[in-house]
């Protein structure tokens, strides 16, 4: 790690990539925090602790809001819808254009969280999607437990002690809530960010009828299920993301054998993250980009 100004927000590029990869193994729960901090010492110089470097790659959700809650094009509100192949009752943030066409209604976009909850990122994605002109809803996967509980760490841990077929289901019957919605043009898509892009291609295989789909840097089902996938997928993966990358090459060949509707874009020289902008591995370039490849890919799809 470099030392730096206190003044300038800390990139990915201030790191060693095998610090970053070394946090995205602890994000994603494949080793303790412990062992995250034994092995972030040998960065630990300068009087700079490991908890410190942990600290610093966390995110700061105070860095989170581009659109605010009130912003008079959206209008906001938490709902609650019933899972009852899940976990039960179902928290979720659903946001609407403040002006709706009746007669040309919006498409209904599904926003699929981290492995975490529904933090206050993806609640401003929520608000992003909406702003773009569509319904947009996220689920708080947390629910059952009270609900995201203001800490990643805290929320990783809750989100792992789920039943994670009881946790899917409230994600797809979030996205029966939205086909069922009235006021939408009867299209639905769904978006997700790491946990949540692998729920958004595990929906693509259980909803043929899903209008369009952008994963981001999620895991992929089996080959033998891209048969069944009908949604014109748009997949965003970092370049640097080895650890979901090794899955891309089978998923992408059974695309391709299945003649499925798909766009893959691998941004060069980021991390798996790279969209999340709490955190020091996120690249507004890149994250700008994607952001506007999936709003014009379910324009074009959910119109």
């Amino acid at each position: 790690m470099n030392e730096q100004s206190p003044q300038r927000r800390l990139t990915a590029a201030d790191f060693d990539q095998d610090l970053l990869d070394l946090y995205d193994y602890y994000a994603h729960g494949k080793i303790s925090k412990r062992e995250f901090l034994d092995r972030a010492g040998k960065w630990a110089v300068g009087g700079l602790t490991a908890a410190a470097i942990l600290n610093t790659l966390s995110p700061n959700y105070a860095l989170a809001q581009q659109v605010a809650h009130d912003d008079p094009d959206i209008s906001g509100e938490d709902i609650v819808y019933s899972s009852p192949n899940g976990t039960g009752d179902i928290s979720a943030y659903l946001v609407r254009p403040a002006e709706i066409d009746p007669d040309n209604p919006p498409a209904a976009v599904l926003v699929v969280h981290e492995n975490r909850g529904l933090n206050p990122y993806i609640r401003d994605v929520v608000r992003r999607l909406a702003k773009a002109g569509f319904i947009a809803m996220g689920p708080d996967g947390l629910s059952s437990l009270g609900g995201y509980p203001g800490t990643d760490d805290e929320g990783r841990e809750m989100q792992r002690s789920l039943d994670q077929q009881a946790l899917l289901n409230d994600f797809f019957a979030g996205f029966e809530y939205l086909q069922a919605l009235d006021g939408t043009n009867d299209k639905v898509g769904a978006t997700g960010f790491c946990y949540g892009g692998g729920v958004v291609n595990r929906l693509a295989v259980a909803y043929p009828e899903m209008a369009a789909g952008v994963p981001f840097y999620g895991s992929f089902p089996d080959a033998a299920q891209v048969a069944d996938i009908q949604a014109p997928l748009m997949v965003q993966l970092a370049a640097l993301d080895g650890r979901i990358n090794a899955m891309w090459p089978p998923f992408q060949l059974a695309m391709e054998e299945n003649d499925k509707r798909y766009e893959a874009h691998i941004y060069p020289g980021v991390n798996h993250g790279f969209h999340n902008d709490t955190t020091p591995r996120y690249d507004a370039a890149a994250a700008q980009l994607a952001e506007e490849r999936m709003i014009a890919w379910f324009r074009t799809y959910m119109a």
